[in-house]
Formats: structure tokens, C-alpha cells, sequence
């Protein structure tokens, strides 16, 4: 455990950053699994929808710092791409 003073304070906000980090890796995820789902279900409109938010999700994340640019073109290009595929 940190005896400095600035040392404790960075401990505390590295965990705040750390859960808002992983709230919004979460959030992605359950959006894409969103997709996922609705594309195994072959709902070429509700994978449209929930497309949409995904990608809204990821640029928020993106934007946020959370990912890398490319890392999030990268999924919004990987469900656009699944969700085209649906015949």
C-alpha cells in the first residue's frame, strides 16, 4: 500500500477510471452480442436496429479513449459485415 499522499490519490483514480473503463467495455459487448443474436436469429431488421446501437456504443468508446480507432472500426466493421450477410 501507497505511503504517499499523491500515490494513494492516483490508487483511487485508477480504480474510478478502471470501472468506467470496464462499464463501457460491457456495454459494447452486450451490444454486439445484441447483434449476434439477432443475426443467428436471420431478423434482417432487427439486427439493422441493433446495429445502430453498436456502433453507437463503440464510437462513444472510442471517443471516450476506452478503445483504439482502429480497434473500433475494426468490430464495427466485423458486425456490418455479418449483418449484410444475412440473406
Amino acid at each position: 500500500m501507497a505511503n504517499i499522499k499523491s500515490a494513494k490519490k492516483r490508487i483511487l483514480v485508477n480504480e474510478t477510471k478502471a470501472a468506467r473503463n470496464k462499464a463501457i467495455r460491457s456495454k459494447v459487448k452486450t451490444a454486439c452480442k445484441k447483434v449476434d443474436a439477432a443475426v443467428a436469429a436471420g431478423d434482417k431488421a432487427a439486427a439493422a436496429a441493433c446495429l445502430t446501437a453498436a456502433i453507437s456504443e463503440i464510437d462513444k468508446a472510442c471517443t471516450k479513449g476506452v478503445y483504439h480507432k482502429n480497434t473500433a472500426s475494426r468490430k464495427v466493421s466485423r458486425l456490418s459485415k455479418a449483418v449484410n450477410t444475412i440473406a
